[in-house]
């Protein structure tokens, strides 16, 4: 399954292998461009719930004669217990293994054979499926998605083949990989709290201590209507769609609402530093951290500015400064890995050799100066909130909003994650509000060197080959 999605820098791609507050935003007025958005920007045809327990959105979109299905179980690697890490990961390998009515991976095959895609994501607080289809396969949809919600088949045969397939995953997309392991390590240290701190993927050893008997308690414990949000847009009758939904889902039963872990995370006063050696690097690097507020925190909104001066483009302040200005760095990249709870805010960068990491961290640290004590210039600022913008209403992007599985998703995970699809609109409008004292202040705030992590990379020294006799 693809397990690769939307957070900005490359520790997000290896994460997600495995994305209503009182804001004080200051008193800039609102971009013009947000005069011009519509609202609700997904429009919302039908919401409802079965007795279940399943939230289901619908949307209708006749543009185009096609439709697209999202649902969100409301489990994460953060819902994991010690000695089991991975195991969402692994539970999402499981879905494509047969159902009572479906076999081993007939799931995709009857969604391709109909034309359309399909796939699922892990993240550390949820997990997704999705299918795209010609809207009059829609049904056939339905009736795979309930099939396995209702009737997972778990074989000891299935169980050993997908525990192989996830580790050789582990071994080709990070252990084997330059930088991807400190990466990792990153995340270990940056966070305190084991339920945060664990790769999405999980380690050998929990992998392989776990057991048909976990998998099946792991599927009655959250694969269940009422731990789960749908959500379907595009060419379709929502009265018809309702009925459809009922006939395939209104006779699942609902489980126990599952024991959520403790997320939180003290407070970091001093820094903490690491160096590891990487036998796949070629050149030197290193990975900073820092503990960030977690979606739709009233900081969160100014912390997606942040990101977006600093690393979008070629125009940002770390590539102008550290890439084409000074010329130390061959990759610099920043991001804000924003989740439901503890999130954040990293910094990687891949230096030229001859230059010291205390030289090229000097550079860095300059430029998060000037972002804590020089006011962001306004067309610097309506920069950053547009490529926030675009994200949403270019074609290209993952979350396009002109296409339907983009709708379908975030439907899904804003009415999962916070209960109300219309918190995406809230959310724009509060990005948009942003003003340069409170990137000052969140700059300030969180990007300190007493709050820091990182993890200084250096390429494994060549061992000497052994002497001819």
């Amino acid at each position: 399954m693809n397990t690769t999605r939307r957070l900005s820098i490359f520790r997000g791609f290896l994460v997600s292998l495995l994305i209503s507050a009182s804001l004080p935003l200051g008193s800039i007025s609102a971009s013009p461009a947000l005069a011009a958005i519509q609202k609700p920007l997904i429009p919302v045809t039908r919401d409802f719930k079965l007795t279940n327990g399943l939230r289901v959105l619908l949307s209708e979109d006749h543009s185009v004669p096609v439709a697209a299905l999202a649902i969100v179980y409301d489990v994460g690697a953060r819902d994991e217990r010690k000695g089991r890490s991975g195991f969402a990961h692994f539970f999402e390998h499981m879905m494509f293994q047969g159902s009572d009515n479906v076999g081993k991976m007939e799931h995709m095959k009857y969604i391709e054979g109909v034309g359309g895609s399909l796939n699922a994501s892990t993240h550390p607080d949820f997990t997704n499926y999705f299918e795209k289809v010609p809207s009059n396969q829609m049904e056939l949809c339905l009736w795979l998605e309930s099939d396995r919600m209702r009737s997972l088949k778990v074989t000891p045969q299935s169980f050993q083949n997908q525990l192989e397939t996830v580790k050789e995953e582990k071994r080709s997309r990070i252990d084997n990989q330059p930088y991807v392991p400190a990466a990792i390590r990153l995340e270990e240290r940056l966070y305190d709290n084991w339920a945060n701190s664990h790769a999405v993927i999980g380690t050998f050893d929990d992998l392989n201590a776990s057991s048909v008997e976990d998998i099946k308690e792991f599927f009655k414990t959250y694969y269940a209507p009422n731990n789960a949000v749908m959500a379907i847009v595009g060419d379709f009758d929502a009265a018809e769609m309702q009925k459809l939904v009922e006939k395939y889902f209104s006779s699942i039963p609902s489980v126990p609402t599952p024991a959520r872990s403790d997320l939180s995370e003290p407070g970091q006063k001093s820094p903490k530093l690491e160096k590891m050696e990487d036998k796949h690097a070629q050149l030197p690097a290193f990975w900073l951290g820092w503990k960030a507020p977690g979606r739709r925190d009233p900081d969160y909104y100014a912390l997606q500015i942040v990101e977006k001066l600093l690393s979008a483009g070629d125009s940002s302040r770390l590539y102008q400064r550290m890439i084409k200005g000074d010329q130390v760095a061959l990759k610099v990249e920043a991001g804000y890995d924003e989740r439901r709870g503890p999130s954040a805010f990293e910094a990687f960068i891949v230096y030229k050799p001859g230059n010291s990491t205390e030289k090229v961290k000097e550079i860095f640290w300059s430029e998060i100066d000037k972002l804590k004590n020089s006011a962001v210039p306004a067309e610097e600022l309506e920069k950053a909130r547009n490529q926030i913008l675009r994200n949403y209403f270019s074609g290209s992007s993952y979350n396009s909003l002109q296409r339907s599985l983009g709708k379908a998703e975030l439907l899904a995970e804003y009415t999962s994650f916070f209960g109300d699809p219309k918190y995406l609109d809230d959310d724009i409008e509060a990005v948009m509000k942003v003003n340069a004292d409170d990137v000052q202040r969140v700059a300030k705030k969180y990007l300190t060197k007493e709050s820091i992590t990182v993890i200084d990379i250096e390429p494994a020294a060549e061992k000497a080959k052994p002497a001819k006799s």
